[in-house]
């Protein structure tokens, strides 16, 4: 019995220690860009957007889907950034398990 009791009490201090790592992603930035830097995207680690910065030099009305498009490529690169960085900080209690739903 006094086993389980440790097993709990282990699991519970993992569990804690998993929510600490969820809420410090939160304010931890990564930048996504494309177009040599024409097209800036901010998330956090939760992969939550915080900002789009769009240079002027990237605005061609008469060529709109190139705008589109490297608006499209800073998302998903800021996105992959701040899926790697969950990966990376989540990993230190899932011992690299893809764990569904925590991040």
């Amino acid at each position: 019995m006094n086993n389980m009791q440790q097993i709990m009490k282990q699991a519970k201090k993992m569990q804690e220690q998993m929510l600490k790592a969820q809420e410090e992603l939160a304010n931890k930035i990564v930048e996504g860009s494309s177009g040599g830097g024409v097209v800036t995207v901010t998330a956090t680690g939760q992969r939550k957007i915080t900002n789009i910065v769009i240079k002027p030099e990237a605005v061609d009305p008469d060529d709109v889907e190139m705008l589109q498009d490297l608006v499209l490529t800073a998302i998903n690169d800021a996105l992959a950034k701040a899926e790697e960085l969950a990966e990376k900080d989540m990993g230190k209690y899932t011992g690299g398990m893809k764990m569904p739903g925590l991040f």
